[in-house]
């Protein structure tokens, strides 16, 4: 993964391509895997390779071959086998069905507590299905490859069947997605709008939730205790396979937050490790799998009940949205786009997997790049590819996942945030489309606080097009369009599940603005109570200083003016001896207050060397020597870089943090260094120091490192010195 280059405008060099071309009057928009290394500020953005004209090339061929208009003789196949069902119920004089709307009374018990339903079935995602006239309706046909297996394996479709979604009347895709009761929805979306939300605290093993749901009223937290994935309502396809992969939920986090994934609330998870990475990524790829099947099923029954309808017969039927994509991925690496389908091949079991080959050619690195001395977060986060410029389509059919589906064809698509927002931007500014967006019901954002390290403008401008009016109809049935896709109302049923590491007041801010479901929400962090700083044992002092800062707005003016009258005295203090120098590492999580420190010591006589996510390996290693060997001073060293590189520095005697680290595990390997200084004797225990400087901006930083218990009053009591050992 490169570092990022700038706060603003995509900047970049590498590959990238959009493939577009026409079909029945709609855009289908082919976009291929794309390498990239993100430039530095100053330079400008290159023209792309021609392995995307390659790429996009091939999506056309893939949309030639794979997703052409359904055969008559399959369609006739289908209609053939209908046909006999009909004739067997007449044989047996059993009346035939009036085919009507169905309310949810009719189907089993009510809602949980809090919900309700009323209206018509469901469906999935069949958006490349052109319609045909039946009379005065048109009847959206069946995939391709669904029709020709049903006519080739002999079997028939059971109009009269329900699905498992069905059969559950408490099913709660029936519920939230196929037959939300619009009165209920239009009152929790005002309260939404009016940002009236009723909390809940949930102590829950070592760590706490915040359950909101629109409204004032009290929650009653007699949710459904889900102990392991027979408790869930599955298509039959996954649940042997989800119990294979995943079984019973853990007690504590997992049972705390499956009711809401489940459940179809918005989670907001910031408790992620390496160690819950892998489980929490199988929990999501079920739910998304589930969710695809429960929907394409319904659809594929409605247009067989509309096939066999006969003209006077009175049904409507609700189940689709403007475009099929239903799933977004959003990931930070081509690497852990293959772990996420490798998830989801695992419990799908398809029989094929077209352009498996090409996918992991593409994606995929097997060969270790890092040695074991590199922290665990580090290693799973960049082990393998770790361009993160991509984005592929995935198409479900009965029988075979396929790679590479053009974006209107895909039921699932999978991207990092930079390159979908590069998918959008590219081309013709006047014909930019984001369409395939419109309909997306579910959001999967897997490394928050990695995708932080990059530009989080980029995950701001792909939440910012979701769920937007489309520009064209691309071949939508609107006599099929489920009312509140028309009425504007999907961002309020998208369904949002992000973890992170750790949160961040941007990563709230997102919550608070696009996490709005109207089944409600769920925010849980770990335990702070007594912070990492009881769990370090250097023996080294560490000083917390806090400065006043009375905007947030204006805290980077407060900072450096701190800075440049407090600390900067504090370090010119030290001795600069013939050998070994003064060994003082400035840590500054933001590029843009390093340049700036930067700057302001160009006129003064300190020998000093840096290190960002911008510096050429060469001099990387020139600062990394003069340091370690005496002849600079001071290393000013940015978050950043940290980040991307993990180096493990030498020579540091003391530790000045411009700023709190958001991420803990930053404060925990810094004060490292000054700790092997003191195991390889350099320097006495008492010669090493740390010193940290924040603000009462900085509340949800220091609570991670100081804990829960203590950071009320270093934020708000008199006082601004805090000693720790």
């Amino acid at each position: 993964m490169a570092p990022p280059r700038g706060t603003g405008a995509i900047r970049g060099r590498g590959r990238g391509g959009v493939g577009r071309r026409g079909a029945r009057g709609a855009k289908r928009g082919g976009f291929a895997a794309a390498r990239t290394r993100d430039a530095p500020p100053s330079e400008p953005e290159q023209s792309q390779s021609e392995e995307s004209q390659a790429s996009a090339s091939d999506d056309d061929d893939d949309d030639d071959g794979q997703e052409a208009q359904p055969t008559s003789s399959a369609y006739a196949a289908l209609l053939q086998s209908l046909s006999a069902v009909a004739q067997h119920n007449h044989a047996s004089q059993e009346p035939r069905r009036k085919k009507r709307r169905l309310g949810v009374e009719e189907h089993g018990p009510v809602l949980p507590p809090g919900h309700h339903a009323n209206a018509d079935p469901p469906r999935p995602q069949n958006r490349e299905i052109g319609p045909e006239t039946r009379g005065d309706r048109v009847v959206a046909l069946p995939l391709e490859e669904d029709v020709e297996e049903a006519a080739t394996d002999g079997e028939e479709v059971d109009i009269e069947a329900s699905t498992d979604a069905e059969k559950d009347g408490c099913s709660v895709f029936e519920l939230h997605f196929a037959n939300p009761d619009e009165k209920e929805l239009t009152m929790r979306v005002k309260r939404i709008l009016d940002n009236q939300w009723s909390s809940k605290m949930m102590d829950v093993g070592r760590g706490r939730g915040v359950l909101q749901l629109p409204g004032t009223q009290d929650i009653p937290l007699d949710r459904r205790k889900l102990k392991s994935t027979r408790d869930l309502q599955l298509k039959a396809r996954l649940a042997d396979n989800a119990h294979k992969a995943i079984g019973a939920f853990q007690e504590g986090v997992e049972q705390a937050i499956a009711p809401s994934i489940f459940g179809y609330q918005d989670v907001l998870f910031g408790a992620r490790t390496v160690q819950n990475a892998g489980r929490l990524r199988d929990i999501t790829c079920l739910h998304a799998l589930n969710h695809v099947l429960l929907g394409r099923d319904r659809v594929l029954k409605n247009n067989a009940k509309l096939a066999a309808a006969k003209d006077d017969d009175d049904v409507q039927y609700r189940d689709q949205g403007f475009t099929r994509p239903k799933i977004l991925f959003l990931l930070e690496t081509k690497q852990a786009c293959v772990r996420a389908l490798d998830s989801i091949t695992k419990l799908f079991d398809p029989e094929q997997q077209e352009n498996k080959k090409r996918f992991l050619d593409s994606f995929s690195i097997t060969e270790q790049k890092f040695s074991d001395d590199k922290p665990a977060d580090f290693r799973e986060l960049f082990e393998g590819n770790d361009e993160n410029e991509f984005r592929v389509g995935l198409k479900l059919t009965r029988k075979a996942l396929k790679l590479y589906s053009t974006f209107y064809n895909s039921d699932i698509i999978f991207a990092s945030a930079l390159g979908l927002r590069r998918a959008i931007e590219s081309g013709d500014p006047k014909k930019r489309d984001s369409d395939f967006l419109s309909s997306i019901e579910m959001v999967m954002m897997e490394q928050a606080d990695a995708t932080l390290m990059q530009n989080w403008e980029h995950a701001e401008f792909v939440f910012e097009h979701l769920n937007l009016q489309p520009k064209e109809a691309h071949g939508c049935d609107f006599s099929r369009l489920r009312p509140w896709y028309s009425d504007d109302q999907a961002k309020y049923i998208r369904q949002t599940i992000i973890f992170s590491a750790f949160l961040t007041p941007k990563i709230n801010t997102l919550y608070n603005k696009h996490m709005r479901n109207f089944a409600g929400r769920l925010k849980y962090t770990p335990d702070y109570t007594s912070g990492l700083i009881e769990s370090l044992s250097y023996g080294i002092k560490q000083t917390f200083l806090r400065f006043d800062s009375p905007s947030h707005l204006t805290d980077p003016d407060a900072r450096f003016k701190y800075f440049s009258s407090s600390m900067l005295p504090y370090i010119l203090r030290f001795p600069k001896p013939m050998t070994g120098g003064s060994g003082v590492l400035l840590f500054i999580p933001s590029y843009l207050d390093f340049v700036r420190v930067r700057n302001s010591l160009v006129d003064t006589d300190i020998s000093y060397a840096s290190i960002s996510e911008y510096t050429d390996p060469t001099d990387v290693r020139k600062a990394r020597s003069h340091f370690m060997n005496g002849k600079h001073s001071l290393l000013l060293y940015t978050g950043r870089a940290h980040h991307f590189h993990r180096y493990n520095l030498r020579g540091v005697k003391k530790v000045v943090f411009y700023g709190v680290p958001e991420n803990p595990l930053f404060y925990d390997e810094v004060l490292g260094f000054v700790a092997k200084s003191v195991e390889r004797g350099e320097i006495g225990r008492a010669e090493g120091g740390v010193r940290a400087t924040f603000s009462k901006w900085e509340k949800m930083e220091l609570e991670r490192i100081v804990g829960t218990k203590r950071v009320g009053k270093m934020v708000g009591d008199k006082g601004d010195v805090f000693d720790f050992v």
